[in-house]
């Protein structure tokens, strides 16, 4: 499976973490660190937003690095991705995302 291909299902490729990271973009990474913050009640930086992806070996966000339930799951059951877990088609954590996204869901397929 393509290694940008997170956990959960999400492409790496499209967030604007990896994308500022990628591109060196410091107007993306403010743009996205105020954005962040108004979506999840919560201070962050620009300098907050670097990511290589979930996946590789790399910087990550804070949030996928430390708090992603998901990601820490995965790690811990030694997954490739959620979908090679025998849980994912009743796994609540994972539908969080999957259920908004159906792109995930079939990248996980």
């Amino acid at each position: 499976m393509n290694k940008m291909i997170a956990f959960c299902g999400l492409d790496c490729e499209k967030c604007d973490a990896y994308i500022a990271t990628k591109n060196d973009d410091q107007t993306l990474r403010e743009k996205t660190a105020k954005l962040w913050s108004e979506l999840n009640n919560v201070t962050i930086l620009p300098e907050h937003i670097n990511c290589d992806g979930c996946r590789v070996d790399g910087r990550k966000t804070v949030f996928c690095d430390q708090l992603c339930g998901i990601r820490q799951c995965a790690l811990k059951r030694g997954v490739e991705t959620c979908g090679n877990c025998p849980e994912m088609e009743t796994c609540k954590t994972l539908a969080a995302v999957t259920s908004h996204n159906p792109d995930a869901l079939k990248n996980l397929k």
